[in-house]
């Protein structure tokens, strides 16, 4: 074989090397699903400092404010959260990317122009506020209404055995709403889901969120 023919043959499989390894971490990429807005607002009793920490198997892409081994803010009882630096916040926020395998055995299908509607009605039977859940909508309701379907499940141990909170001091409620969700073109048969939530009292800690899975 002549000398610029071989070196035409190493570069064609040079290149096919690259094209195949690209596609490969792409789909490697894919396999990744993000935990969307993670939202905790806190509601002492009285005004307290109040430490949270996030053991989380996946990786934070964004915080605020600035997860530092833990967030520690002052808060009060309507809601308010404060940093040592005088800064307020209405609730910590956090985003990441995992690769935790959501439960879609039981759960809702949805048309995307019923979003509101349904959040409306999902989101009191699982115990957010008014206020808690209009956040909720305002920011997974453009997203969904999309679709012509949406299938929805509400996840317990698949999303908080991957996302556990430490908060101290401990409060007398943890409510934690996350919601897994993934578009569909046709109505799909699935068991509905039983939406419960504990009554509030005492010193209440609230999560919300929610992935797109693809």
């Amino acid at each position: 074989m002549r000398k610029e023919n071989r070196n035409r043959v190493l570069a064609l499989l040079l290149a096919l090397a690259c094209v195949y390894g690209l596609a490969a971490c792409q789909g490697s990429q894919e396999e990744y699903e993000t935990a969307a807005k993670p939202v905790i607002y806190l509601y002492p009793e009285e005004e307290t400092q109040v430490t949270v920490k996030l053991d989380y198997a996946g990786e934070l892409t964004c915080t605020y404010p600035a997860y530092q081994d833990g967030w520690t803010v002052t808060a009060s009882p309507e809601g308010a959260l404060t940093d040592a630096e005088g800064q307020t916040y209405n609730y910590l926020y956090w985003e990441g990317q995992d690769q935790v395998e959501y439960d879609f055995s039981q759960g809702f299908c949805v048309a995307g122009e019923d979003t509101a509607s349904f959040l409306e009605d999902a989101l009191s039977q699982l115990g957010l506020t008014r206020k808690e859940a209009n956040e909720f909508i305002v920011y997974w309701m453009p997203q969904m209404e999309e679709s012509t379907y949406n299938l929805i499940a509400f996840q317990r141990e698949a999303y908080t055995e991957a996302a556990k909170l430490s908060i101290a001091p401990a409060p007398d409620t943890l409510l934690r709403v996350f919601m897994a969700w993934k578009p569909v073109e046709d109505p799909v048969e699935i068991p509905a889901q039983e939406l419960t939530a504990p009554e509030r009292n005492g010193f209440t800690a609230v999560e919300w969120g929610g992935c797109l899975v693809k």
